[in-house]
């Protein structure tokens, strides 16, 4: 299914919701939540969290859905998801720190989505793909905001640059440029780790290519 095919399909699901056709948003949300709820994790690094955020998102969605009025749904939707990221982060800043917390230390892998396992990958190989997995969110979490969103929007959840302007309401200039140095810092993070990983997993000395 083709791009423009599925913002067709999303039009006519949406135009159905608009009416008040309750069935036809339920299918926008089967269509999108996954990625949605995988943005919202990347962007948090908390499994409860991001499925808090990711109904609250959907909810706040189809309150506002009088509003759509472009033909980009995932955008639009991404820009809900990603405001309401920020308020629970800011949440979460303000909120007192719990001494069980520190004690038990922040979550570990189990809450994170699984990694899927290939047939033909070693026990030693996956464990290494988990390791570099946590590795890289951990030099994500440590990026400014602004600079991580951008990030996983484009590098892992492909995003094209227009509809992650539209999506943050920034320029494409601006992507562009928040991107290059946010894969800048990532660089630097993880090449600070490589040296633990085998050289099959280290980063190249190639330069950032962005247009």
């Amino acid at each position: 299914m083709n791009e423009q095919h599925v913002r067709i399909d999303d039009l006519d699901l949406i135009a159905q919701a608009q009416r008040g056709d309750v069935q036809a948003f339920n299918g926008l949300v089967l269509r999108y939540q996954t990625a949605m709820y995988n943005l919202a994790f990347r962007l948090l690094d908390d499994a409860d969290l991001a499925a808090d955020v990711t109904q609250d998102a959907f909810i706040a969605a189809f309150q506002h859905l009088s509003q759509f009025r472009g033909s980009n749904f995932r955008a639009w939707l991404a820009r809900i998801l990603t405001n309401t990221c920020y308020d629970a982060l800011r949440r979460r800043r303000r909120a007192p720190t719990s001494l069980e917390a520190i004690a038990a230390g922040r979550a570990d892998s189990a809450d994170q989505p699984a990694l899927v396992s290939d047939a033909e990958e070693s026990p030693e190989q996956f464990a290494m793909r988990q390791a570099l997995s946590k590795a890289i969110q951990d030099c994500l979490n440590q990026l400014p905001l602004s600079f991580r969103t951008v990030a996983i929007m484009s590098d892992v959840q492909e995003y094209s640059y227009d509809e992650i302007a539209l999506a943050l309401n920034i320029s494409l200039g601006t992507v562009k440029s928040r991107l290059s140095r946010a894969r800048q810092k990532l660089r630097d993070c993880l090449r600070a780790v490589q040296e633990l990983f085998p050289s099959a997993y280290r980063l190249s000395e190639q330069k950032d290519q962005t247009p």
